[in-house]
C-alpha cells in the first residue's frame, strides 16, 4: 500500500473556506465517503480561541453551498461537536476515481487540510497525484510504502497507540510547551545542548518551575509508555 500525507487546498470544500475566513479548526472524529451518492459524512470537533468567532464560523459553514446536511451536537466555550454531509469535492472524486481511499483523520486549519490517503500500488498513486494537480493545490508531506506485515502490526497494536495519544492529550499547555521546547533545544541529548537555566530564560520563569513542569509531563508520558509496552508484550505472547 502507498500511503500519502498531503497538505491540500481545495477550492470547493466548506471546511477549508470556513477556516480561510474564520479562526476555527476542524478535526474529524470519524468519516464515511459514499461514492454512490458522491457525499462525505463526517463528525467533527470544531475549535476556536473565541466563542464568537466559533459561532460565526459555524454559521458560515452551515450556509455553505456545498453543505447538504448539518447538525450540532454540543457547544461549550470555544469547542463544538458537529455532524456534516458535504458534496464530494473535486479532489475527493479524483482520489476515488483512481482507486484511492482515506487512511487517516482530517485536520483543517488556516485554509488548508491535512489529508491521509492510500493506494494499492505505486502507478495508481502516481496517476492520482498527476490528476489532482489539474484542479487543486497541494504539497505532499510524506509518502511511504507500507507492507502488509507493517499494516497488520499497526492494527494489532492500535490499543498501545491509543494509550500514548491519550497521554499526550492529558498534558497541560504548559507541560506540552515545556517538553517540546526542551526536546527541540537539545535538553534530552547527550551531552545536553540546553540546561534548566536556558529553558528558564526561554520561559522567563525559575529553574524550579521549569523542572516541575517537565517532571509532571514526563510522569504522565512515562506512565503511558509502560502501559503501552505491557500491551505490546501481551500481544506478542498471543
Amino acid at each position: 500500500m502507498i500511503d500519502i500525507t498531503m497538505d491540500m487546498e481545495q477550492f470547493d470544500c466548506p471546511f477549508i473556506d470556513t477556516t480561510a475566513d474564520h479562526d476555527v479548526a476542524f478535526s474529524s472524529i470519524n468519516w464515511q465517503l459514499d461514492t454512490a451518492a458522491e457525499q462525505l459524512e463526517t463528525r467533527m470537533i470544531v475549535e476556536s480561541p473565541d466563542c464568537w468567532e466559533l459561532d460565526a464560523g459555524l454559521t458560515d459553514l452551515r450556509e455553505h453551498p456545498n453543505m447538504t446536511d448539518y447538525k450540532q451536537f454540543s457547544k461549550q466555550d470555544g469547542t463544538a461537536v458537529i455532524r456534516t454531509t458535504i458534496e464530494e469535492t473535486n479532489a475527493m472524486s479524483t482520489i476515488t476515481d483512481h482507486g484511492g481511499y482515506i487512511t487517516g483523520p482530517f485536520h483543517i486549519e488556516d485554509g488548508s487540510e491535512r489529508w491521509q490517503v492510500g493506494f494499492d500500488d505505486e502507478q495508481t498513486a502516481q496517476d492520482a497525484v498527476v490528476a489532482l494537480e489539474k484542479g487543486n493545490e497541494f504539497d505532499i508531506e510524506r509518502r511511504s510504502d507500507v507492507e502488509l506485515d507493517q499494516l497488520f502490526d499497526i492494527m494489532r497494536h492500535a490499543d498501545a497507540a491509543t494509550t500514548l495519544l491519550d497521554a499526550c492529550r492529558t498534558l497541560s499547555a504548559v507541560e506540552e510547551d515545556t517538553l517540546t521546547t526542551a526536546a527541540e533545544a537539545g535538553y534530552f541529548e547527550s551531552p545536553r545542548k540546553a540546561t534548566l537555566s536556558t529553558l528558564a530564560d526561554e520561559f522567563d520563569v525559575s529553574t524550579a518551575a521549569v523542572s516541575k513542569n517537565m517532571r509532571r509531563g514526563e510522569k504522565k508520558l512515562l506512565r503511558s509508555v509502560v502501559t503501552a509496552l505491557e500491551s505490546l508484550e501481551s500481544g506478542t505472547d498471543e
